[in-house]
């Protein structure tokens, strides 16, 4: 999936449970997460991208489901691993996949969100396995750019409160 989307020049970032492998516990993780920096007005670009590596869209109206999550969730022939590919809206996250770390895995560069980025996605999340996976983190990570992680969250509580 990295190759390929290197290969036609579309930032992404793994974020969720394959990024946690990476900075904190092990877990058992069934899925990957893949923050993608384009609109969804790509999504034929990206559909050909994943039928070329055997990738099947989950939704039947592929299209009229990723205009109203901005997810596309498709999952590999060969192995029934699941992957979703969200499209970024926010400026958080389209600089979140500037600041990603390529790891190298197989001889093949993959790009990783960074510890603090992973550490806002699941603070934003909020779930109990979230707040365990950041504990884990913060442990193993202790050197980690707190300004930075307060920064986003201050101004996604204010975003968050706008909202309400």
């Amino acid at each position: 999936i990295a190759k390929e989307l290197d290969k036609k020049s579309i930032p992404y970032m793994i974020i969720g449970g394959q990024a946690v492998l990476l900075y904190g516990e092990p877990r058992l993780t069934k899925d990957i997460d893949i923050t993608l920096g384009i609109d969804i007005d790509k999504l034929d670009e990206l559909l050909n991208i994943t039928k070329k590596i055997g990738l099947l869209p989950l939704p039947e109206d592929t299209k009229k489901f990723v205009e109203k999550t901005y997810v596309l969730p498709e999952i590999d022939t060969n192995t029934s691993i699941r992957i979703d590919f969200i499209f970024s809206q926010t400026s958080y996250e389209k600089q979140a996949i500037k600041r990603s770390s390529k790891i190298n895995i197989k001889n093949i560069s993959v790009k990783f969100a960074s510890l603090e980025d992973i550490i806002i996605h699941k603070i934003f999340a909020g779930r109990p396995r979230d707040i365990e996976d950041v504990k884990s983190i913060i442990i193993k990570n202790p050197g980690f750019d707190k300004v930075y992680i307060r920064k986003w969250l201050k101004e996604f509580d204010i975003v968050s409160s706008e909202k309400n």
